[in-house]
């Protein structure tokens, strides 16, 4: 979906597939087919745009056989979708029965992460619709905090300067420029926006910049004009933005509340815990079954936050609630200004499945429908800023 800014610059919006498990490009075929265009039906678009996860068996197809990049290409213009967003952060197994901490493997300091991710420039590159020639990827902010000393930050350092220089030629060649934001998460190097600054200042090429998340933003109880204000002024570029709401708990030390949140607490993904202390800092857990266990280290005397994406247009029922309010915050800063910050919108809820077992999709067709409620929720918050709806 794209959308004319009052200042005649084009936003897009789209939709992140890693919500559709495939590891192949035979799988990734199969979520254009059976998924995604399904969903630009249900909105009656003739165009819709996917932000395209390409794990690592299914870039490597695709990068080594130029045939299959050109099929791929032709697949998404036929089913009136199209690309100018990858989410580079998820390696392989994201489909997995457990994720969990193996989501941030390969990291920054290991090789295989450079050459992963240059792979999916040069596959954007030649995914491009015709009429654009900006690309962004979003990525892992480093890598998980454990392990991560002085070397490997250096190897990290160099590994993204690396990137950026591959990125330069990579325009000369194609004529395409491709650009690269680190992902603030929760219990990652960066974990915040602020963490972002001192990396990003230090490589300081605009093609390396910051993909911000609205779930991790409000997980980590940021308030998003000061996040973005702080990015602006250290000349930092917001790559790209994930339109995202994470699960709030206004009052922990309910039981009501602790029983309501215990049906999110599941085995697959990590659902990183933040609470505020009284000098504003930050308490902490690496799961939420870890913040819920009798006698556990998390104080709940006041709001939890935890790191669950929650469906844009259906929050949690009472007690609980999700952190739209911050998305709708964030994106008044982002797009709602004279210029926009950012011009690639990507919503990003990945555990519709994970969700308690009432809320589930029970089939594709109920999948279709969340997602397009979505996507409708979000083209109404760009409209009421202003926002053109272009065909």
């Amino acid at each position: 979906m794209r959308f004319r800014h009052p200042d005649g610059t084009t936003v897009h919006l789209a939709y992140c597939t890693n919500v559709h498990p495939a590891e192949t490009l035979d799988g990734v075929l199969a979520q254009l087919r059976d998924h995604c265009e399904p969903v630009r039906k249900r909105l009656g678009r003739d165009r819709l745009g996917i932000g395209l996860w390409l794990a690592r068996d299914a870039a490597h197809a695709l990068v080594t056989d130029p045939a299959a990049l050109r099929g791929l290409r032709t697949e998404l213009d036929r089913r009136g979708l199209e690309v100018v967003t990858l989410n580079g952060f998820p390696y392989e197994g994201f489909g997995a029965e457990e994720v969990k901490y193996r989501v941030y493997q390969p990291d920054w300091a290991d090789p295989e992460r450079l050459e992963h991710t240059t792979s999916l420039a040069r596959l954007l590159a030649g995914l491009l619709p015709d009429d654009v020639t900006d690309g962004t990827i979003s990525t892992l902010p480093l890598a998980w905090r454990t392990a991560y000393d002085d070397t490997r930050a250096d190897k990290a350092r160099a590994a993204l300067v690396t990137l950026a220089e591959r990125l330069d030629a990579l325009q000369e060649l194609t004529g395409r420029s491709i650009r690269i934001g680190l992902e603030p998460e929760p219990g990652c190097v960066v974990e915040t926006t602020h963490d972002a600054l001192a990396p990003l200042t230090a490589i300081a090429h605009d093609r390396i910049g910051v993909c911000v998340d609205t779930c991790h933003l409000a997980t980590s109880f940021e308030d998003p004009h000061t996040a973005l204000d702080a990015l602006t002024d250290a000349h930092v570029p917001v790559v790209k933005s994930q339109l995202s709401a994470a699960l709030h708990a206004e009052h922990p030390a309910d039981p009501a509340v602790r029983e309501a949140l215990a049906a999110f607490a599941e085995p697959r993904f990590l659902h990183q815990t933040r609470t505020t202390t009284r000098s504003g800092g930050l308490h902490g857990t690496d799961d939420l079954v870890e913040a819920l266990a009798d006698g556990g280290p998390l104080p709940d005397t006041a709001p939890w936050r935890a790191h669950f994406h929650v469906p844009l247009h259906a929050a949690p029922a009472a007690p609980l609630t999700s952190t739209l309010p911050v998305l709708e915050a964030a994106l008044t800063r982002l797009v709602g200004g004279p210029h926009p910050l950012t011009r690639h919108l990507e919503v990003e809820t990945y555990t519709w499945q994970a969700l308690p077992p009432e809320l589930r999709p029970r089939a594709r067709a109920q999948l279709t429908d969340g997602i397009a409620a979505e996507l409708t929720l979000a083209r109404d918050l760009l409209t009421d800023l202003g926002l053109k709806e272009l065909p």
